[in-house]
C-alpha cells in the first residue's frame, strides 16, 4: 500500500462519479454502489457500496 499523497490542485472539473445496481446470485441479491473518479488519472478513483435504508445492513 501506498500513502496518500496530497492534492495541491483546486482543479475540480475533472471528477466524475458513477452509480450502479449490482445483482449476484441469479438475481437473488442486489446492492448499490458509488465511483467517483478523476477523469485525468487512471489511479484516482474510489468506490463504495450503499445501502437503501439501515434496515438492510446486516
Amino acid at each position: 500500500m501506498v500513502p496518500a499523497e496530497p492534492n495541491t490542485s483546486a482543479r475540480t472539473d475533472s471528477l466524475e462519479s458513477h452509480s450502479y445496481r449490482i445483482t449476484v446470485d441469479d438475481g437473488r441479491e442486489s446492492f448499490y454502489a458509488l465511483s467517483i473518479e478523476d477523469a485525468t488519472s487512471e489511479e484516482a478513483w474510489l468506490m463504495s457500496d450503499t445501502v437503501v435504508a439501515l434496515d438492510n445492513l446486516r
